[in-house]
């Protein structure tokens, strides 16, 4: 192998490095997502079965006003590009459920994508590591005639 060649294999490797902890943060962000949603539509239910509830409502920095939740029919949900739209109970969960469901697919997609990128890395290992064991062994010498 020459030098070129191990060159172009670092920075293939050094890219897979980057495109792996890519794919591990995207990961993160989506299991971070998912439990967020999880939790949302828990606070959904449980908000259904009681007409009225004290919470906490944060307002920056760690302060929270103390409040009383007095509505079970209607939640008010972000869809994105900063709009918002008021939904029943039912609705809101069925919307939340259909975002579980967008990200445990997206999730299968960064573990495949992931895999892919792990055994890319641990061939390129193996060549990195072949690479050197061929240029520690020194030369035959040429045979003798005797």
């Amino acid at each position: 192998m020459s030098e070129e060649q191990a060159e172009q294999l670092m920075q293939q490797m050094q890219m897979l490095e980057t495109y792996f902890s890519d794919l591990s943060q995207r990961e993160g962000t989506f299991l971070n997502i998912l439990r967020e949603t999880t939790a949302a539509i828990e606070s959904i239910k449980s908000l259904s079965l009681k007409p009225e509830s004290e919470t906490l409502v944060p307002i920056g920095m760690g302060t929270y006003i103390p409040t009383k939740i007095s509505s079970n029919q209607k939640i008010v949900m972000n869809i994105g590009a900063g709009i918002a739209v008021e939904k029943d109970f039912p609705s809101a969960i069925n919307y939340l459920e259909a975002r579980i469901k967008e990200i445990e697919v997206a999730l299968q997609d960064t573990a495949v994508k992931k895999q892919d990128a792990s055994q890319r890395l641990e061939q390129g290992k193996a060549q990195i590591n072949q690479m050197m064991q061929s240029m520690q062994q020194p030369p035959n010498p040429p045979p003798t005639s005797g």
